[in-house]
């Protein structure tokens, strides 16, 4: 008797919590609805005054354009007003192929941001022959500064109609003054993919840019060719990507999962489901190869629910029991990701605009989401960049015997040999070739190459501690020490 009271308690607790819930919606629906009534009201006054008595009204599409972009924009950083401009480059976009200069940007830069920063260029494009490189910043597109623009507008500035000439200011860490460059655009196909095969360690690298409709066939490809030797593991490679078409998404996971394996879910507001994405295919990659997923804080939205959902499938297997012919290992080596897990709906308006609203969220397969958490990394690897110009001037200077006075210095002959390879170094490279020069100095792609050779050798050596994707990962951060602090303790000498 008194069990059943307690569960009649909480059954009505729970009706009571959803009817509260169902009338604290209902009224914030009114209250916006009163709020907006009677603010059109002051709003149409405005725009009624400003008509008649402006000294000078030069623009009027403009200004509208931008009041009603500044109030979606107020919602939530990732809803905005898609003029009829941007519209098009949104739509372009998804295709895979279009118009431009041909970067890859960094799309999660806020609106107050001053500049557009390079993440790389296109191998070929026009803004890789103009001498644009990757980390250089964009502060001006055609005379207009990017502080105040979205990222879309500056984006759709960029894109125009082939062989016309785009002209941009960048700055450059080297460089004391900005640079100045007329781009003339052509046509861009986005590199989704690149991949190399790392010979003396048997290991797949594949980089992902971004998601769009060609992306999954190049990949799948890769991952075809590299199914036809035994290998220890495959590096995806997803750092400044920052997202794209969901569907490539889901079809991409499904290279790696069996078919019907749950990706991601929808939700709104109430919480309620809205959709589910499974994959549809069966897997083309071996099931027991480990997936190394490199991630950053420019890894965002799509590449966040593809390393999320690989990682959660991949710790679900732990749990359950399975056979040696499914073992699911994934790895996220790297840095915290952004943290997007906002759904953003385009939704077409008159005058050929649309608007791009925040409608739901994302959540992994585990009913957790990424918005505003990220995916933390089992292995956490910093980036090291280069020293700047000023410290690397004074470690070439000082702390060296050749700066001492009166040293001995080398003989003409070694000295010509110096200079004839600094000549070589500074010969153009192709983008091929700048990408791996890139990577062989990368520590966060060198740092996994040994995670992957130590857990081979783990696998090897002491099977029983890493049968599963989270024994692996316990075995080899206890046994290297990997992602923790060093105690020390003092000896009296």
């Amino acid at each position: 008797m008194k069990k059943n009271l307690i569960i009649a308690f909480f059954i009505v607790m729970h009706a009571l919590n959803s009817s509260a819930t169902k009338n604290n919606l209902d009224k914030k629906v009114k209250d916006f609805d009163d709020i907006v009534f009677n603010w059109s009201g002051t709003f149409a006054e405005v725009l009624g005054i400003a008509g008649k008595k402006h000294y000078e009204i030069p623009n009027p599409e403009k200004c509208m354009i931008h009041s009603i972009n500044t109030f979606l924009h107020c919602l939530d950083p990732h809803s905005s007003f898609l003029d009829p401009k941007t519209y098009k480059s949104i739509l372009e976009k998804t295709s895979g192929q279009f118009f431009g200069i041909g970067i890859v940007i960094n799309s999660t830069r806020s609106t107050k941001d001053k500049f557009l920063h390079v993440i790389n260029t296109v191998s070929g494009g026009p803004a890789d022959k103009a001498g644009i490189k990757q980390y250089d910043k964009i502060i001006e597109i055609e005379g207009k500064q990017l502080e105040g623009m979205t990222t879309e507008e500056a984006t759709s500035k960029l894109r125009g109609d082939k062989n016309t000439k785009v002209h941009i200011k960048i700055i450059r860490e080297k460089e004391k003054a900005p640079l100045s460059f007329d781009i003339v655009r052509d046509v861009i196909k986005e590199p989704s993919s690149l991949a190399f095969y790392i010979k003396q360690h048997n290991i797949y690298y594949v980089s992902l840019a971004t998601f769009s409709k060609n992306s999954v066939k190049q990949i799948r490809n890769i991952l075809e060719k590299s199914n036809e030797k035994k290998y220890k593991g495959i590096i995806l490679d997803l750092r400044n990507n920052s997202g794209g078409l969901l569907s490539a998404v889901i079809d991409i996971a499904g290279l790696f999962l069996k078919k019907d394996s749950l990706i991601v879910i929808t939700k709104d507001r109430n919480n309620k489901k809205i959709t589910e994405y499974k994959t549809k295919h069966q897997p083309v990659t071996n099931i027991n190869i480990p997936i190394f997923i490199l991630v950053n804080n420019y890894t965002a939205s799509a590449s966040e629910i593809l390393a999320g959902g690989l990682k959660i499938h991949s710790k679900q297997q732990t749990k359950k029991s399975h056979t040696k012919d499914q073992n699911l290992m994934v790895f996220i080596v790297g840095t915290n990701t952004f943290g997007k897990g906002s759904v953003q709906e385009i939704i077409p308006l008159e005058n050929n605009c649309a608007i791009k609203l925040t409608t739901s969220l994302y959540f992994l397969p585990d009913n957790t989401t990424i918005q505003g958490t990220g995916i933390e990394p089992d292995f956490l690897v910093q980036r090291l960049f280069p020293p700047s110009e000023k410290v690397a001037w004074f470690l070439e200077h000082y702390g060296r015997e050749k700066s001492l006075k009166h040293s001995i210095k080398p003989n003409k002959e070694e000295k010509e040999k110096e200079n004839e390879k600094k000549e070589r170094k500074k010969e153009p490279k192709s983008w091929e070739e700048r990408v791996k020069d890139t990577l062989s100095k990368d520590n966060q792609f060198l740092e996994t190459i040994k995670l992957i050779n130590l857990l081979d050798i783990c696998k090897q050596k002491f099977p029983e501690s890493c049968n599963n994707r989270d024994d692996a990962v316990k075995f080899i951060i206890d046994t290297f020490g990997l992602n923790k602090t060093v105690e020390l303790e003092t000896i009296k000498i």
